[in-house]
């Protein structure tokens, strides 16, 4: 039977580690494990983030809010999964999605200061680390050079792709038309009908004020 501690060697962060290594910071670290029920909020935006938080089980929401709250995506991750690691660190290290239990999970946390004056002792996890973090900064720069693509669907399409993080999976999307329509530039009755082709094939659904993506990767070109 799988334990806890075989979930957590599956983590990235600590893939690669030897087996030694990881029984010894099992000895030093006090892991705090946790319960919680569907519905239950983990991780709230805009708290401090001072610990890595891993989910053993189970699978949580993460919603993530434009600055003027005009939009909303929320994405689902199953376990195992690291919420936010690259808010540990850097000029802001605030949560800027709130995560939430979809289902019963399971959680462990890390305290920041055991990561710095421990687990960053272990060269495999400092690359580890490291290559999460890039991996992250080097998606969002190609992001941001891509070129806009120049029929309407595909401008939906990937607007919903760049503000994702993982382009696969369901993923749900709260946005007014009209809001839609500005964000990329064209009018409401052409999104709307682009919307309207894009449900028949398949590739969403349409709620009012809402749109649900069954799966990313079907938007990909």
């Amino acid at each position: 039977m799988e334990t806890m501690y075989d979930t957590l060697l599956q983590l990235p962060l600590f893939q690669g580690l030897a087996h030694e290594d990881f029984t010894s910071i099992l000895g030093k670290v006090k892991l705090h494990f946790t319960k919680h029920r569907a519905g239950d909020v983990l991780v709230k935006k805009g708290a401090a983030c001072g610990q890595l938080v891993f989910i053993l089980n189970g699978e949580i929401a993460s919603s993530t809010s434009s600055t003027d709250n005009s939009y909303t995506f929320t994405e689902f991750f199953q376990a195992p999964y690291l919420i936010e690691p690259q808010a540990l660190f850097g000029m802001n290290t605030c949560y800027v999605s709130t995560h939430v239990a979809r289902t019963e999970v399971r959680i462990v946390t890390i305290s920041k200061a055991f990561v710095m004056n421990d687990l960053f002792r272990y060269e495999i996890f400092r690359l580890n680390y490291m290559n999460i973090i890039s991996n992250r900064a080097q998606t969002c720069y190609n992001r941001l050079w891509a070129k806009v693509p120049d029929k309407l669907e595909a401008r939906i399409a990937n607007f919903i792709l760049s503000h994702i993080e993982r382009p696969s999976g369901e993923k749900i999307l709260k946005i007014k038309m009209e809001e839609l329509a500005d964000t990329i530039n064209d009018t409401r009755l052409s999104v709307s009908k682009a919307l309207n082709g894009m449900q028949e094939e398949g590739l969403l659904t349409l709620h009012r004020g809402e749109i649900v993506i069954p799966d990313a990767e079907r938007l990909i070109e």
